[in-house]
Formats: structure tokens, sequence, C-alpha cells
């Protein structure tokens, strides 16, 4: 029986290269892959709908949802998490010692609705009592190449966000003393990010927090790694092939125990999360990535209750609307 061919898109990394180099496939599909950096792909997707599989921006396709039903169908396979909030970088020349410090400062950031600052937003506001109304925002994707121009945004009201002169970068930008603090920057080469220096090589940068000891910190308090990409399928597709989510979903879970099978676990989660100070062993039979909606609702409904607070959908969506409907109970 021929299998169902699917043109896909990946980021490269431990959950996904298993896939990307077809050592794990899925049964009863055949997937055309193409890999991407995900500022890239999730730009391509939301303007052309390139793929019929494709990771994607909690984000963008929790702000799309709300607005009318899209053509994509989240599976909650999650490939991407961090503590985004803990590699803001800050001038030492600018008097910035605490988070408080970051009013009416000039902060940079690839772009105000990008998954990874709205959890930087949300942890700030939730820890700290940071107002992101009292921050200059300067957002270096500009409309045209951004995945809010695709999604109709707008800077939320009391929000001062200008953007990026399309001859600089942000990481530049710091380096040169024009920002003071950045939330996030994107050095890798795509095509719609332009920084191309790393600002934590200058003598005048550094980390506003401790990154280790302040996911450390957020983790034991909260019990939240951030989720950041989410697999999504065209909806087309599922309507007229439903066994195609779980097939997909079974892959990468299949991946997941290959990678444990081979000793290949990505220890990265384990060292951010500060879980290496205990009993290794222990700690490394702890899934800090599960798959499904079950194990990761809370994580998933403080996102989507972000992406409201932060003023950039006008109702919380709710995960039933994110997720196919044969993956709620997983």
């Amino acid at each position: 029986m021929a299998k169902l061919k699917l043109s896909c898109a990946l980021s490269e990394n431990a959950r996904s290269q298993a896939v990307i180099d077809h050592l794990v496939e899925p049964e009863g599909i055949e997937l055309d892959i193409t890999p991407l950096h995900a500022s890239e792909m999730f730009f391509r997707q939301l303007k052309y709908a390139e793929f019929d599989v494709s990771e994607m921006s909690c984000s963008s396709l929790t702000i799309a949802t709300s607005q009318a039903p899209t053509q994509w169908v989240g599976v909650p396979v999650f490939t991407s998490r961090r503590f985004f909030h803990t590699h803001v970088l800050i001038r030492t020349d600018r008097g910035i010692e605490k988070p408080a410090d970051l009013a009416g400062k000039k902060v940079g950031l690839p772009e105000f609705q990008q998954t990874a600052q709205i959890w930087t937003r949300s942890v700030l506001r939730s820890e700290y009592g940071v107002d992101p109304r009292t921050e200059h925002w300067w957002m270096e994707r500009n409309p045209e190449l951004s995945h809010g121009g695709q999604t109709g945004f707008a800077p939320p009201p009391g929000i001062d966000l200008q953007y990026v002169p399309k001859e600089k970068n942000l990481g530049q930008m710091l380096i040169d003393g024009e920002l003071d603090a950045l939330a996030g920057w994107i050095d890798a080469r795509n095509l719609v990010d332009r920084s191309v220096v790393d600002p934590r090589k200058d003598k005048n940068v550094r980390h506003l927090f401790d990154p280790a000891a302040e996911a450390k910190r957020y983790f034991a308090k909260t019990n939240i790694y951030p989720i950041n990409h989410c697999l999504v399928v065209r909806r087309s597709i599922v309507e007229k092939y439903p066994w195609v989510i779980l097939n997909l979903y079974d892959m990468f879970e299949a991946v997941k125990a290959r990678n444990v099978s081979l000793l290949n676990t990505d220890l990265g989660p384990y060292f951010e999360s500060g879980l290496l100070d205990g009993d290794v062993a222990k700690t490394l039979h702890r899934d800090l990535m599960p798959y499904g909606v079950k194990a990761n609702r809370h994580v998933l409904e403080t996102i989507t209750r972000s992406v409201f607070e932060d003023g950039l959908v006008k109702r919380q969506v709710g995960l039933e609307e994110l997720f196919a409907p044969n993956t709620l109970e997983l």
C-alpha cells in the first residue's frame, strides 16, 4: 500500500534530527523534509503555507486561532523549550541591577509576539512586577518579514514600540550603546533575522540574571519548563486522514525512546533546570520535555494566558481550539 506523501519542515535539534535523517519514520507516511531555521519556517508557513507538516510558534498559532479557524491543526509535540527570561542581556553602564530597573529603558527584541518574548515578559511580570508598558521596545523584524505581519500584529495599547532601521541589528545596537538591554536576539542567518554578532562577548554587556541560578529557582517554584514550538499539520489533510496526527505523534515518541536507548539524551534541559545538582541517575529517568496535552496543560495554559495578558488577543484561547481532538487525552 502506497504511503501518504507529505512535505515537512523541521529545525535541527535533538528532538527532530533522527526524523530529518530518516532514521525514524511515521507509519503510513513518507515525509519530504526541509531543514529550516525556526524563524524562517514560521514566516513561510504563516505567509505561504508551504509545508503540510512543520513546527510552529505557539504564540503565533494562538494569535491566529483567536481570529478564526486556521488551516493548521496542532499536535502536542514540543520540539523546543528554554528558560527564556534568564537570557536577558543588559549594558553595565545603564544602572540596571535588577528587573525593575528595566523601566524607562530601551529594550531590543526580535519580535514582540515571538513565543520566547511572551515567556520573558510573562515571567518578569509575574515574578518581578515588571510592566512592559514602562519600557521602550525596539523590534528588529520589520512588518513585511515578521510573523506578526502575517497575523495582523499591532502594538498593544500602552506599548511603545519602534522598528529597528533596516541597516542596523540588535546585537550591534547593544554593543554600540543604542539600546540599554536585549530581551532576546537571534544571530543565526535566516530570512527574517539580521543580528550577526554575539553581544555577550562585549565587555560592557552581561546577563541580567545568573542564568543557571534563576532557571533553577523558577523551575523549582513553578514546575514550568517553557514551551516554544509545537507541531502543526494542514487541516485539510487531517480532515481526510485523521490518523496522520497520531502517527506523527508516535514517531516523535519513538525518536525520544531511540535517543534514550542510544544514550543520546540531550542533557541541556537537565543542566538548565538545575536538576543535575541531585541524583544524576534518578534525574535522567525523568522526562523534562514530555509530549501530550495532559502532561503540559499547566505550561500551555500559562502561555495562552500570557498571550492574552500581553494584549495580543481579545480572549484566552482554549487548548481544545489549538490541538486535534484525538490528542487532548494524550
